[in-house]
């Protein structure tokens, strides 16, 4: 299970290049390796270390890790939550802790609204804690420098030196335990859009009759065999309707304006989303999986754009709001890393809380971007809402978990699609993928804690690439005698009308350059007096979530040319024969693991070594087409993990879980360290999400070296993906 990533990661040692996350004072453009800070594996997953300039000093949740001495330096220079510098002037007060550690005071204020009470570098417990004065945000105006060397502004000196008052009405007022603010009994607090310029209107808003340059899908269809008999018929014909996004570039060509301001991965115009993210904070991730997660959180904050919205949900036993939804804007960025570096370890896990809160922030919004998502994390499992299951337990009802307004909607696809991430040996699988599976988002499997920010890389490089939304394929026969069989479509809602002559299926968003592919199945007539046969008529009805518009694009009939008996046969359709090798396999997974969690390990392997044989004998694997290698590969992956009943409960259900997550969807989803680009099983990866995933990665290389070596990694992601 090794692979060339990681065993490049691990051959660099200690001599890592990091990305620091750029605060306002920095220069907007990404830093070379010259201007960019080194440290070691240890610093690099302190809490305290990751939004900071150098390493800080050793936290007692970091499990023994060691640091570098120069953290007291880098402490008194920059302010650990707002990762801005500490100077004199300005009209920013500063603060100094009793442990000696200084912070701007509007971030120590905001650090501790947030229920922190510790210090985010030593972590030692605070007996007394400043409080708002009358005004939160820095003052305008320059401000007067006091006695002590902190810049003197009255609204936010008068409270710090009243710390600690010496009457024990007043001190229990001021330094007893924080309590959180209440939170508003409707989340309408969201920050206004603004007047969001993505682009021209009038170099957007295009229709479809100008070309197939301005289409932004593509629609090709397959019979499954080019020619047949006269006199024979077929009960289960199949026809491959295939189904192709437009890329990223596309938006550039077809939209005008002033791109030059915005980050590179943001220039070609795209819709704008509403993203919310629900962390387990509970007492397990302590550690190196809260700074992990911190880190990954803020990397997602910086590649927002001022058009994107935040709001993060932390839970533990109980879940709070971080913050509302709000722009990612400079400043928004800023405070957003403040509300996520306060972030502290403790309690259960209630995952149903977290979700809860996070439907109430999409439903009570007062605006609404084009894309709205949810992200989810936890490494535990809900012991508040549903029971665990085990050997021939009933399995738990895990749709308490999800509020009404996330489930699927009837016949009109999905509201707001929950991905879900599993974090290490410990997390409860198949709840994560239930909750996927049911909103309609992917579930991925984050089995080391080094994957983590690669695994949301991925997730948000498709989430900030939408080009289609509210997708709806409908089939139509034409022969007056074929009748549709079945639509073979994974996860994704199809219904065949009364008289089996309509079929429809609800696809909903389409990322840029993504596929998707479904089989339909008919009955074909016996034809003695035609020389062909129309079978199918297939229409799409999207709408482009930059101009809004409804399109609806036909495809030509599909015919099959019909023979007299002995002549020549059709030619076999390779595209065809690939989906159906790709939906074989995932039943096969889905029978393996049935069997898994009966406790018959040996015949699910045995279910999918039956799969592996069968697939080597198709027309796609002879021709070795790169998705039959890449199947058998990831079948032979699942056989691996079911060696034992220890290792199909530490990692084989997930991997399993989130192979069928990726299948049923047709979307990427992070396996093991799959996200690693010399991976077989990601042949659903679009180049937006290689993107950003190069992006994250170049966060932990960014030394010249580091950069020669991942650079052939790097340049396979440009190769055509597995088909």
């Amino acid at each position: 299970m090794g692979s060339k990533w990681r065993k490049m990661k691990l051959a660099l040692g200690l001599n890592l290049c990091v990305f620091v996350p750029r605060t306002l004072e920095d220069s907007p453009s990404l830093p070379d390796c010259d201007s960019t800070e080194r440290f070691s594996d240890a610093a690099l997953l302190s809490p305290a270390h990751w939004g900071s300039s150098r390493p800080s000093t050793p936290t007692p949740s970091s499990h023994g890790l060691t640091f570098s001495k120069s953290g007291s330096k880098s402490s008194k220079q920059t302010c650990s939550i707002c990762l801005t510098k500490l100077k004199q002037g300005g009209g920013l007060a500063i603060f100094t802790a009793e442990c000696s550690h200084s912070f701007h005071f509007h971030c120590v204020v905001s650090n501790v609204k947030h229920g922190n009470q510790i210090c985010p570098v030593c972590r030692a417990q605070w007996k007394e804690i400043p409080v708002q004065g009358p005004n939160l945000d820095p003052p305008s105006g320059r401000a007067s420098v006091g006695p002590a060397g902190w810049n003197q502004n009255n609204s936010l000196m008068t409270v710090v030196r009243r710390l600690p008052p010496p009457r024990r009405d007043l001190s229990r007022r001021l330094i007893v335990p924080l309590c959180q603010a209440p939170e508003p009994g409707v989340f309408d607090d969201d920050e206004s859009l603004g007047n969001q310029t993505i682009c021209a209107e009038s170099s957007c808003n295009k229709s479809s009759a100008d070309g197939d340059s301005t289409k932004i899908i593509q629609m090709k269809t397959y019979p499954e065999i080019s020619a047949a008999p006269k006199s024979k018929s077929y009960d289960d014909f199949t026809v491959l309707v295939h189904l192709k996004a437009a890329a990223a570039s596309f938006r550039r060509q077809n939209c005008t304006g002033n791109q030059a301001s915005l980050p590179q991965f943001s220039r070609a115009p795209r819709a704008p989303v509403d993203l919310v993210t629900v962390l387990d904070i509970s007492g397990s991730m302590a550690g190196t999986k809260l700074a992990l997660l911190k880190r990954a959180m803020g990397f997602v904050i910086q590649n927002l754009s001022s058009s994107d919205r935040l709001s993060v949900i932390a839970f533990s036993s109980t879940a709070r709001r971080l913050f509302p939804l709000r722009r990612m804007t400079d400043t928004g960025r800023q405070q957003a890393l403040q509300a996520v570096n306060s972030l502290v370890a403790n309690g259960g896990t209630n995952i149903a809380e977290g979700l809860r809160k996070g439907a109430k922030i999409m439903e009570d919004r007062r605006e609404k971007n084009a894309v709205s998502s949810i992200i989810l994390l936890s490494d535990g499992q809900d012991t508040y809402t549903v029971s665990g299951s085990g050997v021939n337990q009933p399995q738990p009802n895990y749709q308490l978990l999800l509020p009404l307004s996330m489930h699927a909607k009837d016949e009109s696809g999905f509201q707001i699609p929950v991905h879900s991430f599993g974090f290490g040996a410990d997390h409860d699988a198949s709840s994560m993928h239930s909750i996927s599976e049911i909103s309609g988002g992917t579930f991925s499997f984050i089995e080391t804690e080094a994957v983590i920010q690669d695994a949301f890389a991925q997730c948000i490089g498709g989430l900030l690439s939408v080009v289609v939304q509210e997708l709806q394929v409908a089939i139509e026969c034409v022969h007056p005698k074929i009748h549709l069989g079945s639509l073979k479509a994974g996860s994704y809602p199809s219904r065949l009308m009364v008289g089996g002559r309509t079929g429809f299926i609800d696809v909903g968003d389409l990322y840029a350059d993504e596929e998707r592919d479904f089989l339909v199945s008919v009955s074909v007539p016996v034809e003695p007096s035609s020389n062909s046969t129309p079978l199918l008529k297939v229409r799409c009805v999207y709408r482009d979530p930059i101009t809004k518009q409804t399109t609806t694009l036909e495809s030509d009939e599909v015919r099959i040319e019909r023979r007299e008996m002995g002549g020549e046969p059709g030619v076999i359709s390779v595209e065809v024969d690939r989906q159906s090798n790709r939906l074989q396999a995932a039943e096969a997974m889905a029978q393996a693991r049935i069997a898994a969690e009966q406790g018959d390990l040996a015949g699910a392997v045995g279910i999918l070594e039956k799969c592996r044989m069968a697939l080597s004998q198709t027309v796609s694997a002879k021709s070795h087409d790169q998705l039959c290698i890449a199947l058998d590969a990831e079948l032979k992956e699942m056989q691996e993990r079911m060696a034992s009943r220890h290792v199909y409960e530490a990692s084989g259900r997930a991997y399993i879980l989130s192979g069928l997550s990726s299948h049923s969807w047709q979307r990427a989803t992070a396996r093991g360290d799959s996200t690693d680009s010399s991976s077989l099983v990601q042949s659903y990866q679009t180049p937006s999400m290689l993107e950003m995933l190069t992006r994250s990665q170049a966060t932990y290389l960014g030394s010249p070296s580091a950069q020669r070596l991942v650079q052939p990694l790097l340049s396979c992601r440009s190769q055509p993906k597995p088909r």
